[in-house]
């Protein structure tokens, strides 16, 4: 796969030494020379360029790409280029990172977006995820905002204690994909048996989670 990365700093360098790990062609874009240096990423290639210029994409043979990542530390940048790659270059599939959350609304198809990253939202989730007992977690947006990944810990009062899952009429749009009880994950079969305590996690579309919401907040009576 190919991937070209626009953005040299320690997020595109962390993305694409973890791509080359995984023997993926990876192309590094970036407009300062201090941030281009071929001995920091063995394996890379390296392109001095301003990723919102046609021409430096050109040059990067944009068209070519599988997947484009616009790790920049700027959100209008990583916009431009996404929007770009899109409908300039045809490119299947961007990912684009978020700086700062308040920009968060304007990552999706308008833009080329196909998956927003946000850090300061993943990490807020990940915190919630790791003390947040009863409430329904949002982790991470999917197809540009019309699937996410949420996750929701059993109380030990829900209904859904000692349901089989085969039993349980989950809202349209809604798949549990798996299933964490005592550090050990697995996925799920219509057998299983909920318990006390376990992690689900469900991909769902935005409109069913307020059903999902109150399926599994509801209590035993």
């Amino acid at each position: 796969m190919r991937v070209v990365i626009a953005g040299a700093g320690s997020v595109g360098r962390s993305v694409a030494r973890e791509l080359l790990d995984k023997n993926h062609d990876v192309l590094l874009i970036d407009q300062s020379k201090e941030a281009l240096g071929h001995e920091k990423i063995p394996g890379a290639q390296w392109l001095l360029s301003d990723a919102c210029e046609l021409s430096g994409l050109g040059e990067a043979h944009l068209e070519e790409a599988d997947v484009v990542v616009a790790a920049t530390g700027d959100d209008k940048t990583n916009l431009v280029l996404s929007l770009l790659a899109k409908t300039e270059f045809g490119v299947p599939r961007t990912v684009s990172r978020v700086n700062n959350p308040k920009n968060e609304w304007l990552f999706d198809d308008n833009w080329g977006v196909d998956v927003a990253v946000s850090t300061p939202r993943l990490m807020t989730a990940l915190v919630e995820e790791a003390v947040e007992v009863g409430g329904l977690v949002h982790l991470m947006s999917f197809e540009r905002g019309q699937a996410g990944l949420m996750e929701f810990t059993v109380n030990e009062t829900s209904e859904l204690v000692a349901s089989r899952i085969g039993s349980i009429s989950f809202p349209v749009d809604t798949v549990l994909v798996a299933v964490i009880r005592n550090a050990r994950a697995f996925a799920p079969s219509p057998d299983d048996v909920i318990e006390a305590g376990d992690e689900l996690f469900f991909l769902s579309s935005p409109d069913q989670q307020s059903a999902l919401l109150s399926l599994l907040q509801a209590t035993a009576k």
